[in-house]
């Protein structure tokens, strides 16, 4: 952080503390974005990793009870059709952490480019009168909500691609036909891009919405 001119301090009334508060604040204002955003996102990844384990846990509790045969499960065509309806009635339920999780980055990635508009409105000001920026980026466009090579967009993308083999995997076995790569490949990426584009749209494409009513006219520093 640069240091104040102790001369134009004086004269403007303002003191160096009051700068390392606004600093101060807009650090942690960020640090509790990013860390929320973190929670949640764990929270949703094990929501996940539950839903889609529930069709083992049913066959192991099936195997247990001795209601199917263990050895019918190796088999494909000795799978039980109830089975391949869990498998899809499971992968329909993960949509929700799906949904939830792109609803997770968008909301914290707002917030996050609300402080760093803050940031930049302040550093504006105060940067020709006094001299002093914040040690902190000043990009308002930061961070993207449309990142797919980021740990949340892999995230995002992992996940549906996970529900996109449960789905073709259980409708493909309930409607009793026979496995086919090809195939299986083929619904698997027609899902999963149904999925991208549910992601896409909603991080990318409905982010350039109108702008919001401006009664104030205060200066929008949102590139």
């Amino acid at each position: 952080m640069r240091k104040i001119p102790h001369r134009m301090a004086q004269e403007d009334g303002l003191a160096p503390n009051h700068f390392l508060q606004l600093a101060a604040v807009d650090f942690n204002g960020v640090y509790a974005v990013h860390l929320a955003a973190k929670e949640e996102r764990l929270k949703m990844t094990r929501l996940a990793l539950s839903l889609l384990s529930g069709p083992f846990f049913a066959a192991i509790a099936l195997a247990s009870a001795k209601v199917v045969d263990p050895q019918s499960l190796t088999r494909w065509q000795d799978v039980p059709w109830y089975l391949f309806a869990l498998v899809i009635a499971f992968g329909v339920l993960s949509v929700l952490p799906f949904l939830r999780l792109i609803e997770a980055v968008n909301a914290h990635a707002r917030t996050a480019r609300a402080i760093n508009n803050f940031r930049l409105l302040y550093s504006t000001k105060l940067g020709d009168e006094l001299d002093w920026t914040p040690n902190l980026p000043v990009d308002p466009r930061f961070p993207e909500t449309y990142a797919p090579l980021a740990w949340p967009g892999i995230n995002v993308m992992v996940l549906a691609t996970v529900n996109s083999t449960y789905l073709t995997v259980g409708v493909t076995g309930l409607s009793g036909q026979e496995p086919n790569l090809l195939l299986l490949m083929t619904g698997i990426l027609l899902v999963a891009l149904v999925h991208y584009g549910v992601y896409y749209v909603r991080c990318n494409v409905s982010r350039r919405r109108r702008l919001p009513r401006n009664p104030y006219r205060i200066t929008n520093m949102e590139g």
